[in-house]
């Protein structure tokens, strides 16, 4: 396992690629086309289930550092056994959901741990894809920003260090819980880019203001003529918010 310092919330936001790709070889092609400035690099249940942990060790090989996205939610045995499972992968940032519960989330804190001290959890909140009404349809009352909140102290408690998150739940975070936990927030797409399956977006600017230590970028990325020129907009944005 690589001698990497553990991460924490950096002192300005930055930017993860979504690597959401049907394959390897595709992945491993626009890698290319974006280069090496890249730091982060999101590899998501899609990746994961068809290429395997393999592919955690060749998006390392080329100088990136990885969040894996696979927002684990079983019983606090099984939870923790799939973490301890990652033992000698080059992974920085892992999910797993909060709604799973405080036992099972302080399972995997404990197994995280035990196997890579430089693994930091996220515990997923509210799904950026709910808005009002589809969390109304799941039995929860009292809307997103209540039970984000819920949701965060529960994991934060539980040993947590950070959380996934709307950009729009994160100014009430910040003034809740402080600086120090790790923020990362999908649903984030530069100005005039369709807003796809996600129903609570902001800018990259408005993320980074905001206090949003990560913003995730995806299809605004993979979809852009130059990704390249794509990021450096992206990155000119946020720390116009600064």
């Amino acid at each position: 396992m690589r001698g990497m310092a553990p991460v924490s919330a950096p002192p300005t936001c930055e930017v993860i690629l979504a690597l959401d790709v049907p394959s390897r070889a595709e992945a491993e092609a626009f890698l290319d086309r974006i280069g090496g400035d890249l730091r982060w690099v999101k590899i998501g249940l899609q990746m994961f289930v068809r290429e395997g942990p393999d592919i955690i060790d060749a998006v390392t090989k080329r100088g990136h550092r990885i969040f894996l996205d696979l927002k684990l939610h079983d019983i606090p045995n099984q939870v923790a056994s799939a973490v301890r499972s990652l033992k000698g992968r080059p992974i920085d940032l892992l999910t797993l959901h909060a709604g799973g519960g405080a036992e099972m989330m302080r399972q995997a804190v404990i197994a995280a741990r035990e196997t890579n001290p430089n693994l930091n959890l996220l515990a997923v909140t509210v799904l950026t894809s709910f808005d009002e009404a589809g969390l109304t349809e799941t039995g929860v009352a009292g809307g997103a920003a209540a039970q984000v909140e819920r949701l965060a102290a529960l994991a934060l408690q539980a040993g947590v260090p950070g959380l996934v998150c709307s950009p729009h739940e994160l100014p009430a975070l910040r003034k809740k819980f402080g600086s120090q936990p790790i923020l990362v927030t999908p649903g984030v797409r530069p100005v005039g880019a369709e807003a796809g399956d996600q129903k609570r977006i902001m800018t990259p600017r408005e993320a980074a203001a905001a206090g949003s230590s990560f913003i995730v970028v995806g299809r605004p990325l993979i979809q852009a003529k130059d990704p390249r020129a794509a990021l450096a907009a992206i990155r000119a944005e946020m720390v116009a918010a600064s």
